[in-house]
């Protein structure tokens, strides 16, 4: 059975962001009634807001990972319209793309990379979600800087929901680099992200700033060589980005 994280994975990974949360609408609640008039109408839309966005914010998760098509990875016909004849998965703690894409495509050989290092991947999210999804045995240990693939080894480099966890710019820019190499000449590197814009900004509040901006995806493209190529909206609130090397 292949492994794909819902709502439910989500809040566990995120819970002390959800206990926060709660934590905050409860106390707003429960001073609103002795706090004067005018903060009393404070205090209950502060709880009012808290709710709302909690609530917004797993029922995004619930349709995005449980109910759309993301993890069935139809959408990838727009964005890589040949099957690969050797493909990389890479990720960064979390690794739920290297099985559909292996059963996607079985006679495409298949490299899979962890980028994790607790020194450097902090978030306590990563850790939680690693302890509750273990990376494949098969996956190499990786660096952002050196991946251990030769150079113009695949047709296709996947990041899925792996890049926006290197929290820094320099490691990002590595990656991208190493990305650029591995790939043979008319490759693509497939991006899928929340994009830090109005939708993700509208449901997940102050949580998308965990996510990037277009803009910083489309910098990390140009430092690399790499041009967009294809691009598909998923669920309204995830990008598949194509990014090729070299011909289209």
């Amino acid at each position: 059975m292949i492994r794909r994280s819902g709502a439910r994975d989500v809040i566990a990974y995120n819970w002390p962001q959800y206990a926060a949360g709660l934590a905050t609408a409860v106390a707003c609640a429960a001073l609103s009634g002795r706090l004067p008039r005018p903060l009393r109408a404070m205090a209950r839309a502060g709880s009012a807001a808290a709710v709302g966005l909690l609530a917004s914010a797993t029922a995004a998760s619930w349709f995005v990972y449980d109910r759309s098509g993301l993890y069935a990875y139809d959408w990838l016909d727009a964005v890589l319209p040949q099957a690969p004849a050797a493909h990389l998965v890479v990720g960064t703690g979390l690794d739920e793309a290297s099985a559909p894409l292996a059963a996607r495509w079985p006679a495409s050989r298949q490299i899979t990379v962890d980028l994790y290092d607790p020194a450097v991947t902090t978030e306590g999210s990563v850790r939680r979600a690693r302890r509750r999804v273990p990376p494949p045995p098969h996956a190499l240990p990786a660096r952002p800087g050196a991946l251990p693939v030769r150079p113009a080894a695949v047709d296709a480099v996947f990041l899925v929901f792996a890049a926006h966890e290197l929290r820094r710019a320099a490691d990002r820019e590595r990656l991208f680099e190493e990305c650029a190499r591995v790939l043979r000449p008319g490759g693509r590197l497939v991006l899928v992200e929340h994009f830090r814009d109005g939708a993700n900004t509208a449901v997940f509040g102050p949580g998308a700033w965990h996510f990037l901006p277009r803009a910083e995806w489309l910098r990390l493209a140009a430092h690399a060589g790499l041009r967009p190529a294809a691009e598909r909206r998923v669920a309204g609130l995830v990008t598949a980005l194509a990014l090729t090397r070299g011909r289209a």
